[in-house]
């Protein structure tokens, strides 16, 4: 602080409460002078500073600041007296430092000059950058002002183009030599360019913009002057001063303008001063400007961009939208190419691939034709290398006719007992088994196939999936129609054939019949000449089974099997079911490769995430190599027997492969329900069964094998005027939903080897629906064709009785004509029907109403005889008209 009372009293003096020290400042004026005789008197504070180890005050130095007017320099100071003691003058005895107080004092003094430094440091550092930046604004003053030289040459330029072309129409239209018409129009005569006037915002230079700075450093005990702050300037108003810690004031940095350096826009608002100088040259307007811009980029659009060619994919069907989104090009475009070629299409509109293909060749791009069937592009017969394979186990399917022995065959190999279990004893559903050789200890796979005629479809699966055919054949019955339908099966599947004749312990059996049989359908046993096997087994006593196994082994052996067993898996669904607790269910046979717990599979339409997989034995079991049969846990829904079983990447692959197959398979469904237009035979066919009667149907089944053979034979026995309508038709109970749909058609609902659950039979019988149950495909199939013959309409049988001759007509009263005839041959009955011919010609058809033999009433009447005949609302009756008489018997049909 300063004390304006006692300026320089340096005296200690002693409060009446507390003790305290006066600052130690002296103080003094400067006049300062300015333009235009202004002066300012300014008041210049001293400030002394203590020294470590100095009795007396040590003065610091202090800077004076003034502006570009000389300042007079603040008087010195007297240089101060000899120390003295401290209570010299006064009757107050000051007590001295400790030592505490002393070194805290010394500690903060340092403090101050560590501090001192810093500040001058970071002083040095704040002059740096302002240099850089001032030099930087420079720079950006210098680039503005060529920018403004440039812009006003360009204007120059413009002007003086304008003006040529000016005078340039002006010659050409006659104007030039008529200077009066110039003057009306108020066109001067172009002068030379005056040059623009220099603005006068353009920023000042830096030495404009700073006034100079005089420091004056006095003498003094440390060498500092006093600072002197500036008062303000006459053009820049007060400027602040900023002071840095032991060194000199400067001036703040000057605030930065946010627009950049440049000329200035002269036109604008109409004040005095542009009213003033509205003889100037006026600038072109921002909108103007704008309107130059748009139009400068509106050209630019319209210049020919270049080309771009693309290889586009183009499905079987696409939309316009998407056409032209994978060209890059417009949809308009492709619209208007669509209506020079005579179509009218939208954007959403779908074309064809052809089309397609056609709009974007002529566009200059390159076509690469996809169909949708490319999801399965790489799923199935992937070619192993040869190094990786590894021998396999043989696959064998056991064929023939029914109740040849094919399951007690192989009960007899895998010592188990399968035919017991059987409905009806006959085998219906396709099984797959390991039995392992007694020699060699090598596993073989055995299929056993349904032997009924209904089971084609599944003996065509298994001969499809083998690599051995075993033929059973019974000794004592010879070559039936089944085991020529597996022969065929096995010859069109091109696999080898080895015949097994069973049932040689029967007295009537007749091996050597059996093999004479055979060469009627060209299978030549060993024993004939041929190559092929043959082996007479008992599966009853069981003989020589270990001399099957053994060619079977050596069939193996001769085929070479040979696969890669660390592939994706691929395989073929043997069966498949819906378990009630276990969901849909399916035996597979692995093919190729390794079938694990966790895998994503996909067969036909059904696709899943293996859950768990059971080998034949009933053991969980976690991973199934190649000629493997295991049952498949984790399907979405059962898949059609039949399938071919494959391991994908991903859930994305295996949902977008499904998706393709369930829309093929809807679309098959769709058009064989719609009856599309086909061949001309397609045509009669549909026009014979066009007014046939249906039989509905709802069929449930526990496996999918079952359900297509059932489904096969009530195909077989519709005829042009009766046929089994399938209604529905799956694997698994039958269920409430069934019984609705029954009940909305009127249709009787059949259950194979399943049943209804108790709230579908509580509706069932609440209905009236009747449920069929059947475990044996014969008696399914045998009921289905009686209730379909009682559809049949019956057959009306003319049986011929006699002909009469007319001799004469009577007319009776109260009775009308009467013929009276003489019957020729065979015997005419009252209430028969009769035919009247005339001239060979049949006039009339009916029946007779009265048959008289002189005045009685007959019922018939013998050859050679005479009697009276008259009809039923007919009199036209002449001399030697024909009568025909006949009964007409009806005959109920069947299937």
């Amino acid at each position: 602080m300063v004390d304006t009372k006692t300026p320089g009293d340096k005296k200690l003096s002693v409060p009446s409460k507390t003790l305290s020290l006066k600052p130690r400042v002296e103080t003094g004026t400067v006049r300062q002078s300015f333009s235009h005789g202004r002066s300012k008197q300014v008041v210049v504070e001293k400030r002394g500073k203590r020294r470590i180890g100095d009795t007396g005050p040590e003065p610091q130095a202090a800077e004076v600041v003034a502006k570009p007017a000389p300042a007079a320099p603040a008087p010195s100071r007297p240089a101060p007296p000899p120390a003295q003691p401290r209570n010299a003058g006064s009757g107050v005895v000051l007590r001295t430092l400790t030592e505490d107080e002393r070194s805290a004092r010394a500690s903060a003094l340092a403090d101050a000059k560590l501090r001192e430094v810093e500040e001058r440091r970071q002083a040095e550092e704040e002059a740096q950058r302002r240099a850089v930046r001032e030099a930087a604004e420079r720079a950006e003053r210098e680039a503005a002002e060529a920018r403004r030289k440039a812009e006003e040459e360009r204007h120059r330029h413009e002007d003086e183009a304008k003006r040529k072309a000016e005078t340039e129409a002006k010659k050409r239209f006659g104007e030039g030599e008529q200077p009066q018409s110039a003057a009306r129009t108020g066109t001067a005569a172009p002068a030379a360019p005056a040059p623009r006037p220099a603005t006068t915002t353009a920023r000042p230079t830096a030495s404009a913009a700073r006034p100079a700075t005089t420091t004056q450093r006095p003498a003094g005990p440390a060498g500092r002057a006093p600072a002197v702050a500036a008062g303000p300037d006459e053009d820049e108003g007060p400027r602040q001063i900023r002071r840095g810690p032991g060194g000199a004031a400067r001036p703040a940095a000057a605030p930065k303008t946010t627009h950049k350096p440049g000329p200035q826009k002269e036109r604008g608002r109409l004040t005095v001063v542009t009213a003033l100088n509205a003889d100037d040259v006026r600038e072109r307007s921002i909108a103007s400007f704008r309107r130059r811009t748009q139009r400068l980029k509106g050209h630019a659009s319209n210049e020919p961009k270049e080309k771009l060619i693309r290889e586009v994919t183009i499905p079987e069907a696409i939309t316009i939208q998407e056409l032209a989104n994978r060209m890059s090009e417009r949809a308009v475009d492709v619209i208007r190419m669509l209506m020079k070629q005579g179509a009218m299409h939208k954007i959403t509109d779908v074309i064809d691939a052809d089309t397609a293909q056609l709009i974007a060749e002529e566009l200059g791009h390159t076509v690469k034709r996809v169909a949708a069937s490319d999801v399965e592009e790489g799923l199935f017969d992937t070619v192993d290398d040869s190094t990786d394979t590894e021998p396999r186990s043989p696959v064998v399917t056991v064929m023939g006719h029914v109740d040849h022995g094919k399951t007690s065959l192989l009960d007899a190999l895998r010592h188990a007992n399968v035919v017991s279990g059987e409905a009806g004893g006959i085998t219906q559903h396709i099984g797959a088994y390991q039995v392992s050789s007694p020699e060699t200890g090598k596993k073989i796979t055995f299929i056993d196939t349904p032997g009924h005629a209904a089971f084609t479809a599944m003996r065509a699966r298994g001969a499809k999936v083998t690599d051995i055919v075993v033929l059973v054949v019974a000794a004592d019955d010879g070559v039936m129609p089944q085991t020529v339908e597996a022969i065929n099966h096995a010859k069109a599947a091109r696999v080898p054939i080895i015949v097994a004749i069973n049932k040689i312990d029967k007295p009537d059996a007749k091996p050597e019949r059996v093999r004479t049989e055979l060469l009627q359908h060209e299978v030549q046993v060993e024993s004939f000449g041929g190559e092929v096997v043959d082996v007479e087994v008992s599966a009853k006593n069981k003989t020589n089974l270990d001399k099957l196994l053994e060619m079977i082994a050596l069939q193996a052996e001769i085929l070479d099997l040979k696969t890669n067993s660390h592939r994706p898996a691929e395989g073929t669904v043997i069966e498949a079911k819906l378990d009630r607790g276990r969901g849909p269910v399916a035996t597979v046979l692995v093919q190729r490769g390794t079938l694990r717990v966790g895998d994503i599979i996909v067969a036909g339409a059904e696709m899943g995430r293996v859950r768990a997989l059971i080998s034949d034995q009933g053991e969980t079991v976690q991973e199934a190599g190649p000629s493997v049969p295991v049952e498949v846990l984790g399907f979405n829904g059962p898949p059609e027997a039949g399938d071919r079983l494959a391991v994908v990447e991903n859930e994305a692959r295996a949902r977008q492969i499904t998706s393709y197959r369930a829309h093929q398979k809807r679309e098959n469904a769709a058009a064989s329900i719609s009856g599309m237009r086909g061949s001309l035979e397609q045509m009669m066919s549909q026009l014979k069964t066009a007014g046939r009667k249906e039989f509905p149907l709802i069929v449930k089944a526990d496996v999918q094998g079952s359900l297509e053979a059932i489904l096969g034979s009530l195909e077989k026995l519709g005829t042009d005027e009766v046929a089994a309508r399938i209604l529905h038709a799956g694997v698994g109970g039958i269920s409430e939903s069934d019984v609705t749909l029954a009940e909305g058609f009127n249709a009787a609902i059949i259950g194979f080897s399943v049943r209804a659950n108790k709230e579908a039979a509580a509706a069932a019988k609440r209905n009236g629906i009747e449920i069929r149950y059947y475990n044996i495909i014969y008696d399914l199939v045998d009921d289905v064709k009686k209730a379909m013959s009682g559809l049949l309409a019956p057959t009306l049988r003319e049986t011929m009785l006699g002909n009469a001759e007319i001799l004469e007509i009577f007319n009776i009263s109260k009775v009308g004509k009467v013929a009276g005839c003489r019957v020729t041959d065979g015997t005419v009955e009252r209430g028969a029907n009769v035919r009247l011919i005339r001239d060979n010609v049949v006039v009339h058809e009916g029946k007779l109403s009265t048959l008289k033999r002189f005045k009685d009433e007959v019922k018939e009447v013998q050859a050679g005889q005479e009697c009276g005949m008259a009809f039923e609302s007919y009199h036209d009756m002449r001399v030697g008209d024909v009568i025909e008489c006949y009964r007409v018997e009806t005959i109920q049909r069947s299937l």
